[in-house]
């Protein structure tokens, strides 16, 4: 089998706008052949998703998720229409959503909603570490670069990998359902509670307590209800 290297993936990425999870499947199931990996995204329906994303989503659903009375969720998952706002995969879409903002505990959607501010300070706080280290500052933007990824998965939505696959991240999540929807589909806000939230309190890993829970649901819904946005 022909190697499969990063550079090969981000080529065919560009290209297609699939995930980097599908390109690199792709890539191997094609043995590395670009053309034949482009031709395999769009029999799978994956290359035209990207093409979707442009489009007005302004139907969908509000999801909601409660664990153990303790966290709750609620968030906003839009669609083109409301035919797909009542279709199975699309609902499943929004609970698989809400479990994962309870259990990963993310601060944002996406990465531009991250103020200016708070990613200054964050490059600071690395900045600091790596004259501790005695780091050459010839490389700082490199490792730093690097950092910030890991902030973005830490606390961005999008970026977080999903907890029922940690292969997939959030974005591929909805990108496949783009695919096998046929819409535009987009995560447009949340709000996460958590009991005792910003008391002083005995410490607990409630966030931890989810994920253990939900590391082996792979079906069924969770507790909460799901109703149409605007109804």
């Amino acid at each position: 089998m022909a190697e499969i290297t990063a550079g090969m993936v981000k080529e065919l990425r560009e290209k297609s706008g699939a995930p980097m999870m599908d390109c690199k499947k792709a890539l191997a199931e094609c043995q590395g052949d670009m053309a034949k990996a482009e031709e395999y995204l769009r029999k799978k329906g994956i290359s035209g998703a990207a093409k979707k994303q442009g489009r007005i989503t302004a139907e969908g659903l509000v999801g909601t998720y409660v664990h153990n009375g303790k966290i709750g969720v609620i968030v906003e998952v839009n669609c083109e229409t409301d035919f797909v706002a009542r279709n199975q995969d699309f609902q499943q879409l929004v609970k698989d959503i809400a479990m994962q903002i309870a259990a990963a505990k993310p601060e944002y959607v996406r990465r531009d909603e991250v103020p200016p501010e708070v990613l200054e300070k964050e490059k600071e706080i690395q900045r600091h570490q790596l004259r501790e280290q005695k780091k050459p500052e010839a490389i700082w933007e490199k490792i730093i670069a690097g950092k910030l990824e890991k902030f973005y998965e830490t606390y961005c939505l999008l970026d977080q990998p999903w907890i029922k696959d940690d292969k997939k991240k959030i974005q591929d999540l909805i990108t496949e359902k783009i695919a096998k929807i046929g819409e535009n589909l987009a995560v447009r806000r949340f709000v996460r509670f958590e009991v005792g939230e910003g008391l002083e309190k005995r410490k607990e890993d409630l966030a931890a307590e989810v994920a253990k829970t939900l590391g082996g649901d792979k079906v069924g819904s969770p507790p909460g209800a799901v109703s149409s946005v605007g109804r």
